[in-house]
């Protein structure tokens, strides 16, 4: 159980983003304390996976502000005027923040080993061995230390995406965020992915995880954040919100996934 005096790693406060004329996020408030673990479900089209995208700005917002560890995230608050950040300050932002995707963005001419190197490199300015030693304890982490010269073509979805998470990892964030995980996989393979992120939350990692493994965030989930149409329609612990909701919207919504 997180404590409530447990410090803020996320604030989220009135972030808006439209495409176009079509609003998709309508002014969303979250606070992540940090060594909690966080579930968004919802319908598809709901936001989630847009509001994930906004704490790390890959998409910009419209309005409100993303703090990460105390950070504004993207921007730069000069007498009260926003300025967007130059990219070197925005990949450093970034670097603090593990991002997982549906599908895992590992780059096909590198083997697993190093998928993870090469970001320590770049980023962090890693020393080769530091790097590699790092990358072959996150690949044992996932229950992959042996396939470390095998390279994404050679693995299956499900390896793929734990080197994805170990790749993450490797930065040290200070908050993991997880679009979906799961959802490119065949379904013999989502177990494997979902023990790594199990482990993950016991050992106390902060995260934000959107899902639509609704067992799952039973599961594994210190609170769940239901959304729709672009709005957190209620959120509480993982067992009270899904085995009692509270709003019509997210009792419709659960009826369907259980």
């Amino acid at each position: 159980m997180i404590s409530g005096d447990a410090k803020v790693a996320m604030r989220a406060r009135a972030v808006r983003k439209s495409f176009g004329a079509l609003e998709v996020l309508s002014g969303i408030d979250l606070d992540v304390r940090e060594g909690e673990v966080v579930c968004i479900l919802g319908p598809s089209g709901s936001g989630k996976s847009t509001f994930l995208r906004c704490i790390n700005h890959l998409e910009k917002v419209d309005g409100g502000t993303i703090h990460v560890d105390g950070h504004l995230i993207g921007y730069e608050d000069r007498d009260g005027v926003l300025h967007e950040l130059h990219a070197k300050a925005l990949a450093r932002q970034r670097s603090e923040i593990g991002m997982v995707f549906q599908r895992f963005n590992l780059f096909a001419h590198l083997s697993a080993r190093d998928n993870i190197v090469q970001p320590q490199r770049l980023v962090r300015g890693a020393e080769p061995a530091a790097a590699r030693a790092r990358a072959q304890e996150l690949l044992e982490m996932v229950g992959l230390g042996d396939r470390g010269d095998a390279y994404p073509s050679q693995l299956s979805g499900g390896q793929q995406q734990r080197v994805a998470i170990a790749r993450a990892l490797a930065m040290r964030p200070k908050l993991m965020l997880f679009d979906e995980p799961t959802s490119a996989l065949d379904p013999e393979l989502v177990g494997e992915v979902l023990t790594v992120i199990r482990k993950l939350a016991e050992e106390g990692m902060t995260m934000i995880i959107v899902t639509h493994e609704v067992g799952f965030a039973r599961d594994v989930a210190d609170r769940v954040v239901f959304m729709d149409g672009g709005v957190v329609v209620e959120e509480g612990s993982a067992s009270d919100l899904i085995t009692n909701p509270q709003q019509d919207r997210t009792r419709v919504f659960l009826r369907r996934m259980l």
